[in-house]
């Protein structure tokens, strides 16, 4: 029983673990393939003042800026973008978006996470189309092929106009972007703003895990340029919020884990102790001290807690890679229009602290009633042999 109490509590941690590293994953990746790309460079106090006036943040002949980021070799891609905020007109109604100018061809291969639920992809030959979010679809009653009008504020407060057409509705993982959401092609967007300039670079990596290093690197070699440097990571108070509450619900479940295999191994023990009684004090009779018998105790529930844990790692291991064989269907998160298919990584972290908690509740479990067997008389303890 004892030894099923640590199996059952190694393998539920792993699981566990391993679910909310591929969410953490999966979240990250469809924050950075829809979005944000992997790292940022823009104008400093763009985040915080460029939302009401992009057009005060722009970076000047990006061109050789675009060269200096692609340089770095843990970088795949760099491209550039220009925000807005206008109107858009069916015809009939108009509707507050926020836009985006983007070199489509390169946003087609950072987009892994975009889905098109009707028309196609912009490409770099559609000089007058626009792709627009579901909810904006659906607010003004647009399909693919429809014509539209864009309306914004320019550089220095003059209005400029063009019409698009509509080439296709995309999903985000994010309902609040696909209902404001536009995209239109970079020589649009600059044509609209009279500027030659962009709002920010994206710069899209090889690997996601070289990300922290790339920035390191970006940053020192922009450090004494008018240029802020941002990973996705920093850029996504939402996935920061994610990775906060999973992680205190993942510190809650090991704590109830480690209390369940405590209490199990606790009253294993006990009975064991209480049934050996007669055994201790013929230890204690022949010479053995007290401290010996603690010892004896204490790795004897130490051998069962490893051989727990090693087993309980084997399992959950199994198990993982059972359950990711086949994927775990998952419905939208909050604030989300898509679901996924979720699966159970194979953590070695998580595996080693999962089995760490095995071993260290089943020790914990076994000092108490080892210490209770000091406490015994020799007399007392030989009569339990009677």
């Amino acid at each position: 029983m004892t030894l099923a109490a640590i199996i059952f509590g190694v393998t539920g941690l792993i699981l566990a673990g391993g679910f909310v590293q591929d969410t953490y994953i999966q979240l990250g990746e469809a924050i950075i393939h829809s979005q944000t790309g992997h790292i940022q460079v823009f104008k400093k106090d763009f985040l915080s003042k460029g939302t009401r006036s992009p057009e005060r943040f722009l970076i000047d002949a990006p061109e050789a800026l675009v060269k200096q980021i692609k340089s770095n070799p843990a970088v795949d891609e760099v491209m550039a973008r220009i925000f807005f905020t206008g109107l858009l007109n069916n015809g009939k109604r108009d509707l507050s978006i926020f836009g985006e100018g983007v070199e489509p061809d390169k946003e087609v291969q950072l987009g892994s996470f975009i889905t098109i639920a009707a028309g196609r992809h912009l490409t770099d030959k559609d000089r007058d189309g626009i792709l627009i979010g579901q909810g904006v679809a659906k607010t003004l009653g647009l399909n693919p092929g429809d014509r539209v009008t864009l309306v914004l504020s320019a550089a220095e407060g003059a209005m400029n106009t063009l019409d698009f057409e509509v080439i296709g509705v995309f999903q985000s993982f994010s309902k609040d972007f696909d209902a404001r959401a536009v995209r239109i092609p970079l020589a649009a967007a600059r044509e609209l703003m009279f500027t030659q300039g962009a709002n920010l670079l994206v710069a899209s990596l090889h690997k996601t895990e070289d990300t922290d290093k790339a920035l390191r690197e970006i940053s020192a070699e922009l450090a004494n340029s008018p240029y802020e440097v941002r990973s996705w990571k920093n850029l996504s108070d939402f996935y920061d919020k994610t990775v906060q509450l999973y992680e205190r619900q993942f510190g809650v479940l090991q704590f109830i884990i480690l209390l369940m295999v405590l209490l199990s191994v606790s009253n294993s023990v006990n009975m064991s102790v209480f049934e050996r009684q007669g055994e201790f004090g013929t230890m204690q009779a022949l010479g053995n001290r007290s401290r010996d018998i603690v010892r004896l105790i204490i790795m004897e529930s130490a051998t069962i807690g490893l051989a727990g844990a090693l087993l309980g790692v084997l399992i959950g291991t199994l198990i993982a890679l059972g359950i990711s064989a086949i994927g775990i269907s998952m419905p939208p998160p909050p604030n989300a229009n898509v679901g996924y298919t979720a699966y159970i990584r194979i953590v070695p972290a998580t595996l080693l602290s999962s089995a760490c908690v095995g071993l260290f509740a089943t020790i914990l479990a076994s000092i108490l009633p080892a210490l209770k067997v000091t406490r015994l008389e020799v007399v007392d303890a030989l009569r339990q042999n009677v």
